[in-house]
Protein backbone atom coordinates (compact mmCIF):
# COMPACT_ATOMS: atom_id res chain seq x y z
CA UNK A 1 0.00 0.00 0.00
CA UNK A 2 1.96 2.84 -1.10
CA UNK A 3 -0.49 5.51 0.54
CA UNK A 4 0.05 5.33 4.64
CA UNK A 5 -3.12 5.48 6.29
CA UNK A 6 -3.71 4.65 10.20
CA UNK A 7 -7.03 3.82 10.98
CA UNK A 8 -8.42 5.26 14.51
CA UNK A 9 -9.76 4.07 17.74
CA UNK A 10 -10.92 0.18 16.58
CA UNK A 11 -10.87 0.36 13.19
CA UNK A 12 -9.17 -2.07 10.76
CA UNK A 13 -8.41 -1.61 7.12
CA UNK A 14 -9.11 -4.88 4.82
CA UNK A 15 -8.71 -5.72 1.16
CA UNK A 16 -10.85 -8.04 0.19
CA UNK A 17 -9.08 -11.49 -0.96
CA UNK A 18 -10.30 -12.27 -4.43
CA UNK A 19 -10.62 -16.02 -5.44
CA UNK A 20 -10.17 -15.41 -9.32
CA UNK A 21 -12.57 -15.79 -12.00
CA UNK A 22 -15.63 -17.93 -11.17
CA UNK A 23 -16.85 -20.28 -13.53
CA UNK A 24 -19.84 -22.42 -13.10
CA UNK A 25 -20.48 -25.66 -15.69
CA UNK A 26 -18.60 -23.86 -18.14
CA UNK A 27 -20.18 -20.65 -17.67
CA UNK A 28 -17.75 -17.40 -16.91
CA UNK A 29 -20.14 -15.04 -14.25
CA UNK A 30 -19.63 -11.52 -15.60
CA UNK A 31 -18.05 -9.26 -12.67
CA UNK A 32 -21.60 -7.46 -11.99
CA UNK A 33 -22.98 -10.47 -10.96
CA UNK A 34 -20.12 -12.11 -8.54
CA UNK A 35 -20.40 -11.88 -5.09
CA UNK A 36 -18.05 -10.06 -3.54
CA UNK A 37 -15.61 -12.50 -1.49
CA UNK A 38 -15.96 -11.89 2.59
CA UNK A 39 -12.47 -12.34 2.85
CA UNK A 40 -9.75 -10.21 3.50
CA UNK A 41 -6.22 -9.45 4.72
CA UNK A 42 -5.83 -6.80 7.31
CA UNK A 43 -3.84 -4.02 5.76
CA UNK A 44 -3.78 -1.58 9.08
CA UNK A 45 -4.96 -1.63 12.81
CA UNK A 46 -5.94 1.09 14.58
CA UNK A 47 -4.73 1.40 18.51
CA UNK A 48 -7.31 0.10 19.92
CA UNK A 49 -10.83 1.97 22.39
CA UNK A 50 -10.36 3.81 25.18
CA UNK A 51 -11.68 3.12 28.32
CA UNK A 52 -13.84 5.70 30.80
CA UNK A 53 -10.57 5.50 32.58
CA UNK A 54 -8.27 6.11 29.87
CA UNK A 55 -6.52 2.99 29.42
CA UNK A 56 -6.43 1.88 25.43
CA UNK A 57 -7.73 -1.66 24.90
CA UNK A 58 -6.12 -3.34 21.68
CA UNK A 59 -7.41 -5.07 18.71
CA UNK A 60 -7.55 -9.16 18.62
CA UNK A 61 -6.41 -8.93 14.96
CA UNK A 62 -2.99 -7.86 13.57
CA UNK A 63 -2.09 -6.35 10.29
CA UNK A 64 -1.12 -9.59 7.88
CA UNK A 65 -4.06 -11.55 9.46
CA UNK A 66 -7.04 -13.23 6.88
CA UNK A 67 -10.10 -12.29 8.64
CA UNK A 68 -13.73 -12.87 7.55
CA UNK A 69 -16.15 -10.79 7.48
CA UNK A 70 -19.97 -10.10 6.61
CA UNK A 71 -21.64 -9.41 3.35
CA UNK A 72 -22.16 -6.14 4.44
CA UNK A 73 -19.74 -5.29 6.77
CA UNK A 74 -17.37 -1.97 6.48
CA UNK A 75 -17.35 1.03 3.94
CA UNK A 76 -15.19 0.78 1.05
CA UNK A 77 -12.45 3.08 0.23
CA UNK A 78 -10.34 3.44 -2.81
CA UNK A 79 -6.56 4.77 -1.93
CA UNK A 80 -4.23 5.45 -5.04
CA UNK A 81 -6.40 2.84 -7.22
CA UNK A 82 -6.79 0.15 -4.90
CA UNK A 83 -10.24 -0.61 -3.15
CA UNK A 84 -9.81 -1.70 0.76
CA UNK A 85 -13.06 -1.38 2.99
CA UNK A 86 -12.80 0.42 6.43
CA UNK A 87 -14.16 -1.52 9.00
CA UNK A 88 -14.47 -1.77 13.29
CA UNK A 89 -13.18 -4.60 14.92
CA UNK A 90 -16.51 -6.12 15.89
CA UNK A 91 -17.85 -6.34 12.26
CA UNK A 92 -14.85 -9.28 11.41
CA UNK A 93 -15.99 -12.36 12.42
CA UNK A 94 -13.10 -14.73 12.46
CA UNK A 95 -9.67 -14.96 11.83
CA UNK A 96 -8.37 -18.10 9.33
CA UNK A 97 -5.62 -20.10 10.67
CA UNK A 98 -3.27 -20.74 8.26
CA UNK A 99 -2.43 -24.47 8.43
CA UNK A 100 1.12 -26.10 9.37
CA UNK A 101 1.55 -22.35 10.92
CA UNK A 102 3.16 -22.45 14.86
CA UNK A 103 0.95 -22.34 17.26
CA UNK A 104 3.45 -21.84 19.85
CA UNK A 105 2.47 -24.51 21.70
CA UNK A 106 4.23 -28.21 22.36
CA UNK A 107 2.64 -31.50 22.84
CA UNK A 108 -0.37 -32.20 25.14
CA UNK A 109 -3.54 -29.55 25.21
Amino acid sequence: MATNIRPLHDRVIVKRIEEGEQVRGGIIIPDSAKEKPQEGEVIAVGEGKRKDDGERVGLDVKKGDRVLFGKYSGNEIKLDGEEYLIMREDDILGVIERAGAASGKKGGK
